[in-house]
């Protein structure tokens, strides 16, 4: 547990000597999220319509923006090499690095979310339910993410196939996260959706460190 801890101080404590990359991906959701209203037009039931969605998009292309240096930083200069060698099993601490990127690049957008929904007429009960799935979604998006990360460290042109892993594998949480918000507001059960979210969650929580582990070793060969 001090070694999560470790790693997760440690990532925090870079991420704010270099606050320029989270606060781009912020003002990118911010910005991405407001254009759509201001395109559209004032029409309510259409902004109800395509806000749940839309916020949800743009919170997986923010969290895809600082994904390709993930690991890129700590494999440039010999950290990941340590963690590899160290003690403490690497798949702990590929877990704490993956839930500094969360606190960095998730959470922000879970907070913002609710003001922004606002722009699109949401209702109060939908503005919860939204806040709630991406609660849930976006850690799933940033250990997806971290999978995409690892196997493409070290690669030429790594960025361009990063996206094209990881966005595919992004739909599901879209689909289910956007569609919990939708049949709220349209009168109708959002539990299945948020369960389906949550389950997909669970077995990230188990999969994903151990798949970042195997990526990184064979990056590390």
């Amino acid at each position: 547990m001090n070694a999560l801890l470790a790693v997760i101080r440690r990532d925090l404590l870079l991420a704010l000597r270099r606050k320029s990359e989270a606060l781009t991906a912020l003002f990118f959701f911010v910005i991405v999220v407001s254009l759509f209203p201001l395109g559209i037009g004032p029409d309510p039931n259409l902004l109800r319509k395509i806000g749940p969605g839309v916020l949800w998009v743009a919170a997986l292309l923010s969290t895809l923006l600082g994904l390709n240096r993930l690991f890129a930083d700590d494999f440039a200069d010999g950290t990941l090499e340590q963690m590899a060698v160290s003690p403490t099993p690497l798949g702990w601490l590929v877990a704490g690095k993956i839930l500094a990127h969360w606190l960095v690049s998730g959470l922000p957008l879970v907070l913002l979310a609710p003001m922004l929904g606002l722009q699109f007429d949401l209702p109060v009960d939908a503005l919860g339910l939204l806040t709630l799935g991406l609660l849930i979604g976006t850690p799933l998006l940033s250990m997806i993410g971290a999978i995409g990360a690892a196997l493409t460290l070290g690669l030429r042109g790594g960025g361009a196939l990063l996206s094209l892993i990881v966005l595919p594998l992004y739909v599901p949480a879209l689909i289910f996260g956007a569609g919990a918000v939708e049949a709220q507001i349209a009168g109708l059960q959002a539990g299945g959706h948020l369960s389906l979210l949550a389950a997909m969650l669970a077995l990230s929580v188990f999969f994903a460190p151990l798949a970042v582990t195997v990526a990184i070793r064979i990056a590390l060969e």
